[in-house]
């Protein structure tokens, strides 16, 4: 039997029949097996952690003291979240899985409640006063999302099912289009599958090439210098992340998007901007891409959601991705004719309501501040990763600077499944998997990790309970003895592979 399935056998008997044994053990733990220190071997590409113990018996651990400036945004907000008040089992719900997708505000519920009570009808197609209501607040979320990413025009924005979507409407139109034998596109060992995937169909279909930039495995970053080198005159797209999902790096986008533009100008630039644009303000006219993708629901929108960003004259002389309703200018029995962007590619009744509910979380947004959220957030990161640091056994994926409040880890002592399931009971939600990068994890050498991501709802007491609920696992896990941590095989049902 798993580690992890003793400690929930144990958790039943303790809660049905009353039995005191999880204290005891803890304490057991506290007493027995925080006594020994050490440091564990480093990682390429990683920060492995010195112990924490010796500290932590001094009267007043730095932690203690530390307070974060902008933490008057969480105090401000975390009311406006109610599945924050969650409790699991008399446990308070910590939630650190916003980079997975992040919780609602009951502004966007109540918007979403009073479209489907209020407005609920289909766009474009009627004169009643329902449809034209509900145009106007589908057609004006694309305002708002036109002006939070300072779009030159709103028939810039398309809306999609989320940026898996947007990444492959441009694979499929524009690459499928002027993409062929001979012809090259770039993109990167760190991406998210959707921006691996899509290119690989395209690849396979046109017989054009393509190449990856991989990993510095002494920063914990993106080789950029790699990714320069591989620049050509054949290179038709490159495609890589704002941020990174795993290792929380920042791309330097500027400086590559200035490289692709010297050595390789006939390419187009597709940014993967999902863990940007919830965070910090971007402009896509100031990073000077083609393209840009982003989703709703990791930025208090819903599910269902995102937008792809592109240039209006580029959209315009791209094919339909989707033929149907709605996109359509003429249509005879010879042929049709399209209407020009977002029309074009946005076929069938689209996501009404969750296109006006991404405008609400917007708008919400907005109202705190992006400046606002950067900076706390930025607070977070730092605290997040310093404490992670600090924690025997630990080692932390990425660099340690310029990076964002997420960190991926591997633990010595456990499974990453076995770990999220342990913390999961004290109320704990991180995420256990690869996170969509396979490549990413096989090039650093594992096959999982586990994964806390924060978001400006977040506080540092929650960081404090992962950190002490983190420590007990371990100390549990080295109790009953270790499993492999990297084992392909062990307790891959519990793994959530996204």
């Amino acid at each position: 039997m798993s580690a992890s399935k003793i400690f929930i056998l144990l958790s039943f008997l303790s809660v049905v029949l009353g039995l005191q044994i999880l204290p005891i053990s803890r304490k057991y733990y506290e007493e027995h097996l925080f006594a020994s220190t050490g440091a564990s071997s480093s990682h390429l590409c990683s920060h492995t952690s010195a112990n924490i113990l010796v500290e932590k018996t001094s009267l007043n651990p730095w932690w203690k003291n530390v307070e974060l400036p902008h933490a008057y945004i969480a105090d401000k907000v975390r009311k406006d979240f109610p599945i924050l008040e969650t409790e699991f089992k008399g446990k308070p719900l910590v939630y650190l899985d916003s980079a997975a997708t992040s919780q609602k505000p009951k502004f966007v519920l109540d918007t979403l409640n009073h479209y489907y009570e209020s407005v609920n009808s289909n766009v474009h197609r009627g004169a009643h006063t329902l449809s034209r209501d509900a145009t106007s607040a589908y057609e004006g979320a694309r305002d708002i999302v036109a002006s939070l990413i300072n779009a030159k025009s709103r028939n810039e924005c398309i809306f999609t099912k989320g940026a898996t979507e947007a990444i492959n409407l441009v694979a499929m139109t524009y690459g499928r289009a002027n993409v062929g034998p001979g012809d090259e596109i770039i993109t990167t060992e760190l991406e998210h599958h959707s921006n691996i995937v899509p290119w690989q169909i395209l690849a396979s279909q046109t017989g054009c090439k393509l190449n990856f930039a991989h990993v510095d495995q002494v920063n914990g970053t993106l080789d950029v210098e790699e990714l320069k080198s591989l620049l050509s005159m054949r290179t038709k797209i490159v495609s890589f992340q704002h941020v990174s999902n795993t290792l929380g790096c920042v791309n330097p986008v500027r400086e590559l998007v200035e490289a692709i533009r010297e050595k390789a100008p006939n390419a187009k630039i597709v940014l993967d901007a999902c863990q940007s644009v919830p965070h910090q303000a971007v402009d896509v006219q100031a990073l000077n891409v083609d393209f840009m993708a982003f989703s709703g629901h990791k930025m208090c929108g819903p599910t269902g959601i995102g937008a792809l960003w592109g240039r209006e004259e580029l959209l315009n002389s791209m094919p339909p991705f989707l033929g149907g309703g709605e996109m359509i200018d003429c249509v005879t029995l010879e042929g049709s004719t399209y209407l020009p962007s977002p029309g074009r590619f946005e076929a069938g009744t689209p996501p009404i309501a969750q296109a006006i509910g991404f405008g609400a979380a917007i708008q919400y947004l907005n109202n705190i501040g992006f400046e606002e959220i950067e900076a706390y957030e930025q607070e977070l990161g730092d605290y997040l990763y310093k404490r992670l640091s600090e924690v025997k056994g630990i080692t932390i994926f990425g660099p340690e600077k310029n990076r964002v409040a997420l960190c991926s880890f591997h633990c010595d002592a456990v499974h990453p499944s076995d770990l999220s399931t342990f913390l999961d009971v004290e109320g704990v939600a991180i995420r256990a998997g690869h996170h969509c990068c396979q490549p990413l994890h096989q090039a650093l050498g594992y096959s999982h990790s586990a994964r806390a991501s924060l978001y400006f709802y977040n506080t540092k007491e929650e960081i404090d309970k992962l950190i002490k609920a983190l420590e007990e696992s371990i100390a549990f896990f080295d109790a009953v003895g270790k499993t492999d941590s990297n084992s392909d095989d062990l307790n891959d049902d519990f793994v959530p592979f996204i």
